[in-house]
């Protein structure tokens, strides 16, 4: 990792394409402006975070899935039944 400091207005380059100026400084945060080309994905990290819970949400368990699939292949009997 590395850690730099820069002042409003300076910028940093990352390779040849990759430009990231500071904006702005407050107690509650730092502004920044990027510029990258379009092909480039910028994402918050909390975003990429919410996205990666969202999709392991969409994936069952394999625990699950099994229990389901029982319940189909072997629906559970009606009362009436179970007596008679």
């Amino acid at each position: 990792m590395l850690i730099l400091r820069r002042k409003k207005n300076e910028s940093l380059l990352i390779g040849e394409n990759i430009r990231i100026t500071i904006i702005d400084c407050a107690s509650d945060g730092v502004r920044l402006a990027i510029d990258a080309p379009k092909q480039i994905s910028i994402l918050r990290e909390e975003l990429s975070e919410a996205e990666q819970t969202n999709k392991t949400a969409l994936s069952p368990d394999l625990h699950s899935v099994l229990k389901l699939q029982s319940f189909f292949h072997h629906p559970p009997k009606d009362e009436n039944e179970q007596k008679e």
